[in-house]
């Protein structure tokens, strides 16, 4: 009968830390956002700008188009930003990229949330132009 030696500290490390990697990237998976994830940011996005958007228009046409906005927020979102968009899903994270408004928005998904990387600020800006 041969005695066995108790595993060796290094090896032990290197199979938590591959557990927690690998743990890591399967709540990473399972947190990737879905398209209607992203859509439900561009109208947050968007309902936001029109309430920071400028005041130098009358109170009423600002009051009217918010309205409108909030109550078709969903439809406009589906119809204007679903079919611009082009969804890479990498599994652990996905890369959202809509052309409107005549800009091109990237935007990455990952755990949940959303990091704009390029031009969600000349939409926002372009938006509240054309609202006011």
């Amino acid at each position: 009968m041969t005695a066995h030696r108790p595993p060796q500290p290094i090896q032990i490390r290197s199979l938590v830390i591959a557990v927690v990697v690998l743990a890591g990237c399967v709540a990473m998976a399972m947190t990737n956002p879905t398209m209607d994830s992203y859509l439900a940011f561009v109208e947050s996005q968007l309902s936001a700008a029109l309430d920071r958007g400028d005041s130098s228009g009358p109170d009423r046409e600002r009051a009217m188009l918010r309205a409108i906005f909030r109550s078709h927020s969903r439809e406009l979102v589906a119809s204007v930003v679903r079919p611009n968009t082009i969804r890479r899903n990498w599994g652990l994270l996905s890369l959202y990229e809509t052309s409107a408004l005549g800009i091109d928005i990237e935007v990455m998904g990952i755990c949940g949330r959303f990091v704009p990387l390029k031009g969600i600020d000349d939409a926002i800006h372009r938006l509240g132009r054309l609202a006011f």
